[in-house]
């Protein structure tokens, strides 16, 4: 079974690491990590992640997993990769995302009508793209499975395998990772964390949000004006 999962210059490796760490402990899935070229990617926090195939040589995904990221900005208005994503969806079983690369599967027409999460500071811009926002941590909706900001990547992963391999095996998965979250500090969501932190670090990101949400605009007219292009999941 293969997984094709996206790997871009500027993505946030957490959202690809935490996801690989856990579908490498099922020998049934097959992780390519695809990109235009073979060369190092730097993530945005300057780690260098190597491809292990290219777009143009990538086998067909029975799942496609797009991690989220800052370079999620530059994939939305990326002819070369939406057409990547559209033709690796139309066979796939499962089309997947953490963080903000949901908003790049909506940028491909892959999540119009559906349900869909992302990190709670962009969650609101998938509306752009037709699709209804849920502040959940992990979102199942038919064929397609989201997941949260950073770390909920290992939950959309658990979740991910409990649905392709049955609850038992992934829970022997998450013992064996020894994954039992137990913060240092309560919050980590605007929900949870005092609303003066939330109100500072939306204050902090907004020139940054403003150029995401300036993006997922031009991206959202531009599927708009190619709609025949999008892929309809069943």
């Amino acid at each position: 079974m293969n997984i094709v999962m996206l790997l871009y210059p500027g993505l946030t490796q957490l959202d690809l690491t935490g996801p690989f760490d856990v579908f490498a402990r099922f020998p049934e899935l097959q992780r390519h990590l695809a990109w235009k070229t073979l060369d190092p990617v730097t993530d945005s926090g300057g780690l260098r992640l190597l491809p292990s195939v290219t777009l143009a040589q990538c086998p067909p995904a029975d799942i496609l997993f797009v991690p989220g990221g800052p370079g999620q900005l530059a994939l939305m208005e990326d002819g070369e990769v939406l057409d990547f994503l559209r033709r690796q969806a139309v066979g796939a079983r499962y089309v997947t995302s953490v963080c903000t690369g949901s908003l790049v599967l909506a940028a491909a027409g892959l999540l119009a009508g559906r349900r869909a999460t992302s990190h709670w500071l962009s969650l609101e811009q998938l509306r752009l793209f037709g699709v209804e926002p849920v502040d959940e941590r992990v979102v199942v909706d038919g064929a397609v499975v989201t997941g949260a900001g950073v770390t909920s990547g290992i939950d959309f992963a658990l979740t991910l395998v409990a649905l392709l391999f049955g609850e038992p095996r992934a829970r022997h998965a998450q013992l064996f990772m020894e994954y039992d979250p137990a913060p240092p500090f309560a919050g980590g969501t605007p929900r949870t964390s005092e609303p003066a932190l939330a109100a500072l670090i939306r204050a902090e990101t907004a020139p940054f949000q403003q150029k995401r949400r300036e993006a997922a605009q031009r991206a959202a007219d531009a599927l708009a004006a190619h709609a025949a292009g999008a892929v309809s999941l069943t």
